[in-house]
């Protein structure tokens, strides 16, 4: 196990609570772990902002606003060390004009170039692309 940051993208988070994939969900669960127990997880505001509005809305039938609330406490907060800036902008406004990829996928880039990862798992970018020393690793393949 390497001793280096990653990055958790949201849909890390919503496959953990998805009955459909249990494959995905055990590996998603397995990485949120990882992040919390070694300290090395990372995310920004903009990834508990995107999971809380999929909660909201997908998992309104089995999570609560109080169980939305003691996962925000338990797994999300403790991971969010990378906060809205003028910096962050800055660079995603940056990345976004070089990679030509979405303004919110550029945002993600950014903040986990911010937050000293070196890996990001998403299954939203190609796997094995690079930013700078950051490379993206599809953990559901």
């Amino acid at each position: 196990m390497s001793d280096a940051r990653f990055f958790l993208d949201t849909n890390v988070f919503v496959y953990s609570f998805d009955p459909d994939e249990p494959n995905k969900a055990r590996i998603a669960e397995s990485l949120i772990t990882r992040g919390l127990t070694s300290g090395l997880g990372v995310i920004s505001y903009q990834v508990a902002q995107e999971f809380t509005n999929v909660a909201l809305k997908q998992f309104a039938g089995t999570m609560t606003h109080a169980d939305l609330e003691r996962y925000f406490l338990r797994a999300l907060f403790p991971l969010m060390k990378v906060s809205p800036s003028g910096s962050l902008f800055l660079q995603a406004l940056h990345l976004q004009a070089a990679s030509r990829i979405s303004w919110y996928d550029s945002l993600i880039i950014a903040a986990a170039l911010q937050g000293e990862c070196n890996v990001l798992y998403s299954e939203d970018f190609q796997q094995g692309q690079r930013f700078g020393k950051l490379v993206v690793q599809n953990p559901f393949r």
